[in-house]
């Protein structure tokens, strides 16, 4: 292995009531809003040393609500990234700088073989 998963760093839902959703996680779980991006509909909550994020949106009948998946890995080499998925088939997209439960990191993108996106992150910037 040339990283290794620490912990999922978050998980994104799509919502059909971002307000409702909101409530129910502060209310119900004790979750913390930490940032909303009014722009994408997106409100980011605290869940202990992760972040679930809710973005508003409808989905096709019978679509999953989880837009992704992400773990925070250590350490972020993305060649070694592609070198551990590519005996999988697996293609990974760009390297950006992503927002995630530790603040601002670089981050890719990829399906796994059933189709379900995942996001590996490493440590913040």
């Amino acid at each position: 292995m040339t990283f290794r998963v620490e912990r999922i760093d978050h998980v994104v839902l799509r919502v059909s009531d971002l307000a409702a959703m909101v409530r129910f996680y502060e209310q119900a779980l004790g979750f913390d809003v930490e940032r909303r991006l009014e722009r994408i509909s997106l409100v980011q909550m605290r869940a202990g040393a992760s972040m679930l994020d809710l973005v508003a949106g409808e989905r096709a009948e019978g679509a999953p609500n989880m837009d992704h998946l992400c773990f925070r890995i250590e350490p972020f080499d993305r060649d070694a990234i592609v070198r551990q998925l590519a005996p999988f088939d697996i293609s990974v997209g760009e390297t950006v700088e992503r927002y995630g439960a530790e603040g601002n990191g670089p981050s890719v993108y990829f399906h796994d073989p059933e189709g379900n996106q995942v996001e590996l992150k490493g440590p913040p910037s």
